[in-house]
């Protein structure tokens, strides 16, 4: 039996997570315009590691039933942030920039989920690119105000083919919504990979931030992800 709520599930299902991620401590000063060059800079370069690993497994698994619908036009990073990785660091920025340690840790889930889970993927493919063209689109008003940048250095946030974001998520949700073949149990694991993708998002942006309440904040995220699992797991069964 397949699911027509797909798109619902998963947006419920990552409320929280969702909400915690735009409360670290990175994006809560990104949101209030008080952004660091240098941590920017490091944001710009982690985030050309994962889409470059999110959209090479994704190209690689798109005659997988699940990730092949989902891979809609317009919405890959890679070359805006090539773009942007040049503005910020030069012509040599393949030689100089680095994935941060939870940077890696994201890239290593990303390629492991591709082999042995593919499926796996719509979670990590939902978390950024849904977040992109949502509140992506005003973190790209304040990093140019806030870091004086005129044209150059925002190409992430520009999706040029996609010219009505709101409609484009609502055929995102259509497809979520009529992928066959997922089941009500392939919707539960997905939910609870979009919930560690966001935990894993959060690792990263605390890490760029420099937080001494890291430790804490991990233990948090790990008692929350648990608790989420679980109440997917025990609503399946009931």
């Amino acid at each position: 039996m397949t699911v027509s709520d797909f798109s619902k599930q998963l947006k419920e299902g990552t409320k929280k997570s969702h909400s915690m991620a735009e409360n670290t401590s990175f994006v809560a000063s990104f949101l209030r315009g008080v952004l660091d060059e240098i941590k920017y800079r490091q944001l710009v370069a982690n985030f050309y590691f994962i889409y470059h690993a999110l959209e090479s497994e994704m190209n690689l698994n798109k005659d997988n039933p699940f990730v092949g619908p989902i891979r809609l036009n317009g919405l890959e990073r890679h070359d805006a942030l090539v773009k942007d990785c040049e503005y910020f660091y030069g012509d040599n920025w393949r030689d100089t920039i680095r994935p941060t340690e939870e940077t890696q840790k994201y890239i290593s889930r990303i390629h492991e989920v591709a082999k042995n889970n593919p499926e796996l993927l719509i979670a990590h493919h939902y978390t950024r690119y849904m977040g992109d063209l949502s509140g992506g689109q005003i973190l790209k008003g304040i990093a140019q105000k806030a870091l004086n940048l005129k044209e150059d250095g925002l190409a992430f946030y520009e999706f040029p083919e996609i010219t009505d974001k709101k409609g484009f998520k609502e055929s995102y949700r259509r497809v979520l919504d009529t992928m066959i073949p997922a089941t009500q149990k392939d919707v539960d694991s997905i939910v609870v990979e979009a919930n560690y993708a966001f935990r894993l998002n959060m690792y990263m942006f605390e890490e760029i931030e420099g937080d001494a309440k890291l430790p804490l904040f991990r233990i948090l995220l790990k008692y929350l992800g648990e608790f989420i699992a679980e109440m997917i797991i025990s609503k399946r069964y009931r």
